[in-house]
């Protein structure tokens, strides 16, 4: 049998459900329809017509009230008891008196027997983290996450792992050890090249947020230095988590590279209901039209020479290229699709995403769905 979650409700609620039954709704309706315990409407109703009041202070009868009086009295006789032997001892004494009871009385009691501030308790009680072993922690996070994480991502991980730093100090603590991130190196901007004239407009009108999986998926490409040689890379990227769902890489910037990333999408391609891409003529063929159309994918492109209008993968490619194309030297076409497919578990997987309140792409998944069940 499983245990019944204990909620809680406000007065303002708990007065409506009074009112409902006083104007006509029976007992039975009132708690079927807003899930409630029968003994919990009936306490309400006599807690409106003895006291008017829902707090459980104003409906003690003067016995009960005595009563909750004696037991104070004697806590703090027993906490007394138990701490008169420490009254003369020192700060640190006190201080792990205080420590050892807490679970028993409250610290601010103890504090007020043992005549030591909670300022003072506070202060002494915290373990103060060594210097060695945040230094060592923020050292760990860098390199583990491909030299890419900022003082604001870094915090976060320390956070996970117990430490309550600031910025600044990790910062200088990055500094200290010649930590730099690789979003400080300068990136080479392209030509531009000509764009695709269709009369397709924006559906999708910059809405990045989306509430369901699959949903709108963007798309763009990128060139990748392979042994001399310019090659490229295709992804797709799902809105609803900024989870990059399918990617390709090829030798050419045509239409097959589109289609190879289409075909790396797993599950059911009919999922997706908007395709968005910029005006790039390797979008504009035959072959991404008949998949679209099998698929009954919607379509949506960006205005003509605005990049905002495909900003989140405009600004996962940046994220690629700085941290993992130009940290890589490949050797060849399949040296280059191993290492992406390296890189994209791990952005799935690990990668903290701020847009993401700072959880990976698989965790926001996750969550959502909990949250849904």
């Amino acid at each position: 049998m499983t245990k019944r979650e204990r909620r809680t409700f406000a007065p303002e609620f708990k007065k409506q459900m009074v009112q409902l039954y006083q104007y006509g709704k029976t007992k039975r309706a009132v708690i079927n329809e807003y899930d409630l315990t029968p003994s919990s409407l009936d306490r309400w109703i006599h807690q409106d017509e003895t006291s008017g009041s829902f707090k459980e202070k104003d409906n003690r009868s003067p016995e009960q009230q005595e009563l909750l009086e004696l037991r104070k009295e004697l806590k703090q006789l027993r906490m007394e008891n138990d701490m008169v032997v420490s009254c003369r001892a020192d700060h640190g004494t006190k201080v792990n008196v205080i420590k050892q009871n807490q679970d028993k009385y409250s610290v601010s009691a103890m504090c007020s027997v043992l005549q030591i501030s909670r300022s003072t308790y506070y202060y002494e009680a915290k373990e103060r983290q060594s210097e060695d072993n945040v230094t060592g922690a923020v050292i760990e996070i860098f390199k583990q996450n491909r030299i890419a994480y900022g003082t604001r991502k870094i915090k976060v991980e320390l956070h996970k792992r117990g430490f309550i730093v600031s910025r600044r100090r990790i910062g200088r603590i990055m500094k200290e050890q010649g930590l730099v991130s690789s979003y400080t190196v300068a990136q080479f901007k392209p030509q531009k090249a000509p764009c695709n004239e269709s009369a397709q407009a924006n559906e999708l009108k910059r809405e990045f947020q989306q509430a369901e999986a699959k949903k709108v998926v963007v798309s763009d490409l990128t060139y990748v230095k392979v042994k001399n040689k310019w090659h490229y890379v295709c992804i797709f990227v799902d809105l609803f988590n900024r989870e990059i769902i399918g990617f390709s890489t090829g030798p050419n910037k045509d239409a097959s590279l589109v289609a190879r990333a289409f075909s790396s999408i797993q599950g059911d391609l009919r999922d997706i209901q908007l395709f968005h891409t910029d005006r790039g003529r390797e979008f504009k063929n035959q072959l991404t039209d008949e998949t679209l159309a099998a698929f009954q994918i919607g379509r949506s492109l960006s205005m003509k020479g605005c990049p905002y209008d495909n900003a989140v993968a405009e600004v996962t490619f940046k994220i690629i290229k700085i941290e993992f194309v130009s940290q890589m030297k490949f050797d060849s076409l399949e040296h280059l699709t191993i290492e992406s497919s390296d890189y994209v578990n791990w952005f799935h997987k690990l990668r903290i995403h701020g847009t993401l309140g700072y959880a990976s792409p698989i965790e926001y998944k996750q969550s959502c769905l909990k949250k849904v069940a």
